[in-house]
């Protein structure tokens, strides 16, 4: 066993990043843990879409974007908020901006230049890395243990915080595994599952063959009295987009008991008398797709979801009616594999308010371990950084308690 006397991060993400960064420059040995072969690849592929760092919103609003999870939050964000974060960006020399959504974004799109800024400062601050290490728990006397490729580790350190991230994307290093081992230690877990995934949906073939792919716009998605009108694309096995993952939570509690159906509003800027007017309309002897298209304005995959839901009425005022409110069934969201995040993780109960685990003292938890829940739109990123911020706060004031020698 190797004692070491510095600070214990595990999971190289943005969370456990951010905190060996506040660590280092604290004056505190930092060494980070992950199970992958190079850090923060999850976060490499957010930067595909653009790196969605955070939201502009004002800061009620955003917490109010974490459900049940933002008053447990409030703290974190109000101490780290979406202006530290957009200053920390560019002090690391990435520019950014607010899109027309309000959601803020690297003046360079990308992540990469971001990553690459970023492990220059952690390597000149003297932190250090130990890749391809899978941590597996604690011996009886305290000690972490990892599975390395010169073999089992045992490592004593002053302080641990635990980033390992949710479930999503499992091939990209956060696969949950650490539920079983905190399981296995008695802390007390909300289960995880997918959250800002798409839905499936038993199509057709004749939906599947002609309109997969093709896009969902000026449409309002409505579920348990939610409604979102962001874009959604028909896949060959459901609805995937930002109008999906922004339901995913009431998506979520409607499959737990066992019914989810979807509403469709097609024409949501049109009252349903408007709609039934236009439709009434219609020259006698047009077909009922060209009165869906010219009247209704339907586009081909919208009037093949009307088709989908069975028989459509022929009478104006009825067909109408299916339009605004055209039912879909859901079957399932989508596995880990495919989603965005995860909800779930180690409640805040679990913890003090310096995210340490009231059972494991000098046990840190940052990111998506924490059992909250947001959207797309910076919230994800944002609560990672604001939990790691707390969590290394929290550290150092761990350390003033029970010093850590550097």
């Amino acid at each position: 066993m190797s004692v070491q006397r510095s600070i214990a991060i595990i999971g190289a993400g943005p969370a456990g990043l951010f905190a060996a960064e506040r660590l280092a420059a604290a004056g505190l040995a930092v060494t980070v843990y992950d199970r992958m072969a190079s850090p923060a690849r999850k976060f490499l592929f957010a930067g595909r879409g653009g790196l969605n760092l955070t939201h502009s919103e004002p800061l009620s609003q955003l917490l109010a974007r974490y459900h049940s999870g933002g008053p447990a939050l409030a703290a974190a964000i109000t101490a780290f908020p979406p202006e530290a974060l957009r200053q920390w960006a560019e002090g690391l020399g990435e520019a950014t901006f607010t899109g027309t959504s309000g959601r803020i974004f690297p003046k360079s799109f990308k992540a990469t230049p971001l990553l690459r800024a970023w492990l220059r400062r952690l390597e000149a601050a003297g932190v250090t890395f130990c890749m391809n290490h899978r941590w597996t728990g604690w011996t009886t006397a305290g000690a972490l243990t990892f599975e390395a490729p010169g073999g089992k580790v045992q490592v004593k350190t002053p302080a641990t915080l635990l980033a390992l991230g949710g479930a999503s994307w499992p091939r990209l290093g956060s696969d949950g595994g650490w539920q079983a081992i905190l399981r296995a230690a008695g802390v007390p877990l909300t289960p995880l599952s997918p959250s800002n995934a798409g839905v499936a949906i038993h199509w057709s073939d004749a939906l599947r063959l002609r309109h997969e792919g093709a896009p969902l716009k000026g449409v309002a998605f409505s579920i348990a009295g939610v409604t979102t009108r962001a874009e959604a694309v028909i896949t060959r096995n459901g609805l995937e987009g930002g109008a999906i993952y922004a339901l995913s939570a009431p998506l979520r509690a409607a499959l737990a008991n066992s019914a989810a159906v979807l509403t469709l509003d097609l024409r949501p800027d049109t009252s349903e008398p408007a709609l039934a007017a236009r439709l009434a309309a219609a020259k006698k002897g047009d077909s009922l797709a060209n009165i869906l298209r010219k009247q209704a304005g339907l586009a081909p995959a919208a009037i093949g979801l009307l088709r989908e839901a069975g028989d459509m009425p022929r009478e104006p005022a009825a067909l109408a009616a299916r339009i605004k409110a055209l039912p879909l069934n859901i079957a399932a969201l989508q596995g880990f594999e495919r989603a965005i995040s995860s909800a779930g993780g180690i409640p805040f109960d679990a913890l003090d308010a310096r995210l340490m685990l009231k059972d494991r003292p000098g046990v840190f938890v940052a990111g998506e371990m924490l059992d909250w829940d947001a959207p797309t739109g910076g919230y994800l990123l944002q609560a990672c950084f604001s939990t790691a911020y707390a969590a290394s706060e929290g550290i150092r004031t761990y350390g003033s308690e029970t010093p850590i020698i550097v």
